[in-house]
């Protein structure tokens, strides 16, 4: 089991692509809500675009291919279409037991681009709800990845410096967000990520 040093004081997580492999039930739900509006999108663009809220990507989208979908009306259908296929949403295990080892030892938050109520749907779908102390989405009022606000939130929830804060992520907006917030990062698509 990784072990976490001493000096950290507390665990920020990542949702989609670290807690749960939420990545393909979300392509999946972009695409058939792409096709509903009778759109479509490289697969490689979504991909790049991870960690990103579905509203701000709605509106690249829109700027990029000169589409004219409502952001908002457009992401409501998305997120609806992505809570019926998450059914299938499974844990990331060497992370999920990590938060489980931690809880109660540490405190821990979710900072995630997600909406609120698709991260608690997510973390109830892996036996994760009510374990962590603060949950931070994209409908709280903080800039979206890669900017360090949604880190900087977590840990003043948290009640912890974001010096002694190690954060557990996938993409690269997160990555570069957590370590514009002055915090260790692990990025969890590394073999070696869980080897200390």
């Amino acid at each position: 089991m990784f072990k976490v040093d001493s000096s950290i004081k507390a665990l920020i997580f990542d949702c989609d692509g670290t807690l749960a492999d939420t990545m393909e039930v979300h392509h999946q739900a972009w695409k058939e809500t792409l096709a509903h509006f009778g759109k479509e999108c490289p697969q490689v663009e979504l991909e790049l675009c991870s960690g990103i809220p579905s509203t701000d990507l709605v509106k690249m989208l829109n700027q990029e291919f000169g589409w004219k979908l409502d952001p908002l009306h457009f992401c409501r259908k998305k997120e609806g279409r992505f809570r019926e296929l998450a059914v299938i949403v499974r844990p990331i295990e060497p992370v999920v037991a990590l938060a489980r080892a931690y809880a109660g030892k540490l405190p821990m938050a979710v900072a995630s681009g997600g909406t609120r109520e698709n991260v608690e749907f997510t973390l109830e779908a892996i036996g994760l709800q009510g374990v962590f102390d603060a949950v931070i989405t994209a409908d709280d009022d903080v800039a979206p990845k890669p900017s360090p606000e949604i880190f900087l939130e977590a840990a003043r929830r948290l009640g912890v410096s974001p010096q002694a804060c190690l954060v557990f992520e996938d993409g690269v907006p997160g990555i570069q967000g957590a370590r514009q917030a002055g915090m260790q990062v692990i990025d969890v698509t590394k073999e070696d990520a869980f080897t200390a």
